[in-house]
This record gives C-alpha cells, sequence and structure tokens, in this order.
C-alpha cells in the first residue's frame, strides 16, 4: 500500500476530499518525522511504538572479498516495536 492508496481509502470511509486527507496524513507524518529527528519517541496505543535507539559502532565485511574489514561508525536508527493489537492481528496470519 502507497500514502496515495491509504489517502484514497480514507477519503472514502470518511467521505472526505482527497486533497485534505493527504495534506492532514502528510502534516501527521512530517510531526512524526521532526519528533523522531529530534530524538523524542512516539507513541500510539495498540499500534506500536517509534523510538530512536543508538546502533555500536561495528565491524563489517564486503561478501566479495570477506579479507578486508570496513568500520561502520555508531548511527541513530528508528526502531518501531507493534503494540498489543497490532502484533496479535498479524500473529492471526500465521494460523
Amino acid at each position: 500500500m502507497t500514502k496515495r492508496d491509504l489517502v484514497v481509502r480514507i477519503a472514502r470511509r470518511a467521505n472526505l476530499k482527497q486533497r485534505d486527507v493527504m495534506n492532514v496524513l502528510q502534516m501527521s507524518l512530517d510531526t512524526i518525522t521532526n519528533e523522531l529527528a529530534a530524538g523524542r519517541g512516539i507513541e500510539f496505543r495498540n499500534f506500536g511504538v517509534f523510538e530512536v535507539v543508538e546502533r555500536k559502532p561495528r565491524v563489517g565485511r564486503n561478501p566479495n572479498s570477506p579479507s578486508k574489514t570496513v568500520q561502520i561508525p555508531e548511527r541513530k536508527v528508528v526502531k518501531f516495536k507493534p503494540g498489543k493489537v497490532m502484533r496479535e492481528t498479524v500473529l492471526k496470519l500465521s494460523k
């Protein structure tokens, strides 16, 4: 599903203009991005938690020439942990 597909689906269900839904969705995504960029987490009850975590520096290897090693520096990444409702819903797919 793309952002466009999501906008169309929400607009139909809520009987709103796609332009208005797109604006609200984009503002929401921008706000989430800005909060994560500031190092703060985002929590959506029953959906999940986005948080910024720091990956430790490590040694990497080129698969084409495994004898050569490369030092990979520490960096910040976004981690997502699904909430209870999402986790249970997705687990039903494997049954």
